[in-house]
């Protein structure tokens, strides 16, 4: 692979899907990240994690937004966690969680187009 882009968790390069095709052990490590974020649920958990003051939010502290018992949350949060797209940390009896941003920039790097290539122009979304 190129050596521009972000590295993945097993150091390889990370470039743009219409620059170079992924390896299999690419594609495999960024869709465990991108199935993790295809959950609604999951793909809000981050939202009020990354955007939660201090970007660490406890399960206290969002368990609120979503009518799912704190059983349900937390399976959510270790689906995250265990897709490296979460960190947490204990404290006390609380758990606190935060972005894991090299990840995020991973995924946004990969689905990157570039302008210069003709197949950049991609359609928005509905």
């Amino acid at each position: 692979m190129s050596n521009q882009g972000e590295l993945t968790p097993s150091g390889q390069s990370c470039v743009p899907l219409v620059r170079e095709p992924l390896s299999a052990e690419s594609s495999a490590q960024l869709a465990t990240a991108f199935k993790a974020l295809g959950d609604p649920v999951r793909l809000r958990l981050l939202s009020l994690v990354a955007s939660h003051e201090g970007g660490e939010a406890c399960v206290c502290d969002i368990s609120g937004s979503f009518d799912l018992s704190q059983p349900t949350i937390s399976h959510h949060l270790k689906i995250l966690r265990e897709a490296g797209v979460l960190d947490c940390e204990r404290r006390g009896t609380w758990v606190y969680y935060r972005v894991v941003a090299p990840t995020l920039a991973q995924l946004s790097a990969v689905l990157s187009p570039e302008s210069s290539s003709p197949r950049a122009q991609a359609p928005t979304l509905r």
